[in-house]
């Protein structure tokens, strides 16, 4: 999801390829064989890595995307490496406890201490640092809203104030909406492409 997000804050254009990761084709394994999504073909080498390609997409346009100072850059590190290490390794045990024989509420506690964290840095409106969407908000928020579907009635009674707001800023932006269009599955023999995004994003929210 934030791999998509990138390419549509930098008006990159790709085929699109949808895949079931309980049938992955051949075509996938053979660019990538660890056999994980997203994965980016481009002529010169292959990006399997969601962070690579927020990375790519960004240095060949980053005029959608909000433009850091040295403090705001230094806190964006901070959290977008504590999410992807951290946040990630804790929200699978809160989510999946039975498949990691974890207790869940340990696992929860530890998120929402970084949620918590989190919390203080929010501006008042609408995004992370302010009125334009930023390099830490698309590389976060797509896991602190699994943290939210998780259990739903249990975060919204949360000291969780900014951060909701900010969630909803999210899901109702046409950002989310261009990112979570559904596609139909590939078909390694048909010779249609079906190209992302489908529309030119739109800055101004609706």
């Amino acid at each position: 999801m934030r791999a998509r997000m990138s390419l549509i804050l930098s008006t990159s254009q790709c085929e699109i390829r949808e895949i079931l990761l309980k049938q992955k084709p051949v075509e996938m394994l053979e660019i990538s064989p660890k056999g994980t999504v997203p994965v980016l073909q481009l002529t010169d080498k292959i990006l399997d890595e969601s962070l690579d390609i927020i990375a790519w997409a960004m240095s060949n346009n980053s005029q959608n995307i909000y433009q850091y100072s040295d403090s705001e850059s230094k806190v964006s590190n901070k959290f977008i490496e504590l999410f992807d290490s951290k946040f990630k390794y804790h929200l699978d045990r809160y989510k999946y406890a039975s498949r990691y024989d974890a207790n869940p509420l340990e696992h929860r506690q530890t998120c929402f201490d970084i949620l918590m964290s989190l919390e203080a840095e929010i501006s008042p409106a609408p995004w992370i640092f302010g009125t334009q969407v930023s390099l830490l908000d698309i590389s976060i928020l797509p896991f602190i809203r699994q943290f939210k579907i998780a259990n739903p009635s249990w975060f919204f009674v949360q000291d969780f104030k900014k951060l909701i707001n900010l969630l909803n800023t999210f899901e109702t932006s046409n950002l989310f909406k261009l990112a979570m269009e559904k596609y139909e599955i590939w078909d390694p023999k048909s010779s249609d492409k079906i190209i992302f995004p489908s529309k030119s994003y739109k800055p101004i929210e609706s």
